[in-house]
């Protein structure tokens, strides 16, 4: 793993988890694995804060621990990649609230503050955040258990492994079939518990975890089927949707190609839908123009029955890293330049000359954009020598061409010290405008307490001009640029995504 991605999986656990939890994980990152007994002395911490530390991580499976070369001691290890995935919450809790209502997101929510916990007492805090959010004395414990269990049936939340047997050094297992079994939940016993009095609700011990892979399967296929819809339209992007689900009914999610759906099942699963009339009545003719696009999202297996279709996952993903990495060549270095990444890409190998020739481009303007990117690692260079006759001096030719795997290692590179650098800049902000930051919290709980005792509109106004003219404009200047900010994060998350699973399909 590289330094720069160290740097920001640093910075991210110095954000949530404070200095301690910081320096240990460092540590971790780099020698990879671990005993407990070297990290005190390599990160000057003592004992009983590293196990905290360890304990923290765990618990947000962070750091696993495996046995050692010493049978009777465990060695940790830190999962980086889930580390950075905490920058992805917010997208989590978005896709629930979209597709599932607001009891979902809380309930994921919870699980995600707690990194792990039972099904029961995520319930009751959700129930109670619920109360205070909706201002109500009660919720229905009920209509929370019931969508846990949609949760786990479409298995969002999963059960945590646990110590198959007694050892030194315990193997956290559990079988496949258990993963996704739906929690018996005493709802008299829940609701005990949530009155404060003594009760059972009979799963203590089993903890629950969120399924982050089905998250991520999600937003796949909302990528795909955006891709499409900007590509053809709507109709197209509902008819992807609806290949998908079909999909999912005879083919493993994470699969480079999936197994060919008919024809006939496809018709009928759009035509029950009613919200796209046009697509049930030429949905033959959409699927034609998808199968002949070039971006090869969708093929066709034989023709018996109208034929069947299968997702080309891999090609999609290879065609949206194309796309990326050109608008991000576009956006750094101009039309020109990305003319000439395309020409490259399309021609596989080719030389100086005829960059300038078909690019059509002025040949001074075009060495010096080739050459550019190719200092900058967009274009790779290959050198190639001719034999001649023996009294004839060997002629030399340099072709460039684009390694994409490389490209998009580098680019990712690139989205890690963005990351790293939003971030930062964020908190540098946040930081040198703390003390007016928290006087606007201050007046805004001042003017809502006076809300609620029946102030007049004038001892309200007469409280908001505790803060001058100049410190709104101020604060208003910070609000824009900390969103501008967090925005910058999600969209460089966006593209760190559609990196990793095109490096993901070339294993």
């Amino acid at each position: 793993m590289s330094t720069q991605f160290g740097a920001l999986c640093s910075l991210i656990l110095l954000e949530h988890f404070g200095e301690i939890v910081q320096k240990v994980g460092n540590d971790l990152y780099k020698c990879q694995s671990k005993p407990l007994r070297l990290i005190p002395g390599s990160t000057k911490l003592p004992l009983q804060k590293v196990k905290e530390a360890l304990r923290i991580m765990i618990q947000y499976d962070f750091v696993t621990f495996s046995m050692g070369q010493l049978p009777d001691r465990a060695e940790y290890t830190l999962l980086a990649d889930k580390v950075v995935l905490l920058l992805r919450y917010p997208r989590y809790l978005l896709l629930m609230k979209t597709q599932y209502g607001d009891e979902a997101e809380m309930l994921i929510e919870e699980i995600l503050r707690q990194g792990k916990d039972t099904a029961s007492r995520v319930i009751i805090r959700a129930a109670t955040r619920l109360k205070e959010s909706l201002k109500v004395e009660k919720v229905c414990l009920v209509t929370l258990r019931d969508k846990f269990l949609v949760l786990v049936n479409k298995q969002f939340v999963m059960r945590c492994p646990y110590p198959s047997e007694e050892k030194d050094v315990p193997e956290l297992t559990i079988k496949e079939k258990q993963l996704y079994l739906p929690p018996d939940i005493n709802l008299k016993g829940l609701s005990d518990l949530e009155e404060g009095k003594p009760g059972n609700p009979g799963d203590e011990g089993i903890c629950w975890r969120v399924n982050l892979d089905r998250f991520h399967q999600d937003f796949r296929d909302q990528i795909m089927v955006s891709a499409i819809s900007r590509r053809l339209d709507d109709n197209a992007g509902e008819l992807l949707r609806q290949l998908l689900k079909q999909m999912y009914l005879r083919t493993e999610p994470w699969v480079a190609t999936s197994n060919p759906v008919p024809f006939t099942e496809l018709r009928e699963a759009v035509r029950k839908q009613s919200s796209y009339p046009l697509l049930a009545q030429y949905v033959d003719q959409y699927l034609k123009i998808m199968e002949e696009d070039s971006s090869g999202f969708v093929s066709k297996v034989g023709d018996s029955s109208g034929g069947q279709y299968s997702l080309n996952m891999k090609t999609a993903f290879i065609q949206l890293t194309w796309a990326t990495i050109e608008n991000i060549v576009m956006e750094r270095f101009g039309s020109k330049a990305a003319r000439i990444f395309r020409l490259v890409k399309a021609k596989k190998f080719v030389e100086q000359e005829q960059i300038q020739q078909i690019a059509m481009i002025p040949a001074k303007e075009a060495k010096l954009l080739t050459y550019k990117l190719l200092e900058e690692n967009f274009l790779q260079m290959q050198e190639l020598r001719k034999s001649l006759a023996s009294n004839v001096p060997n002629k030399t030719f340099f072709l460039f061409y684009i390694d994409l795997n490389q490209v998009a290692r580098m680019v990712l590179e690139m989205c890690c010290k963005a990351l790293y650098n939003a971030m930062t800049r964020r908190e540098y902000e946040r930081s040198e405008n703390r003390r007016m930051i928290e006087k606007q919290q201050r007046i805004e709980l001042i003017t809502l307490n006076m809300k609620e005792q029946g102030a007049t509109s004038e001892q309200l106004a007469e409280i908001e001009e505790m803060l001058t003219p100049p410190e709104q404009a101020l604060l208003e200047k910070v609000r824009i640029m900390i969103n501008r900010l967090n925005e910058a994060e999600l969209q460089l998350d966006e593209t760190m995504f559609i990196l990793q699973l095109y490096l993901s399909y070339q294993i």
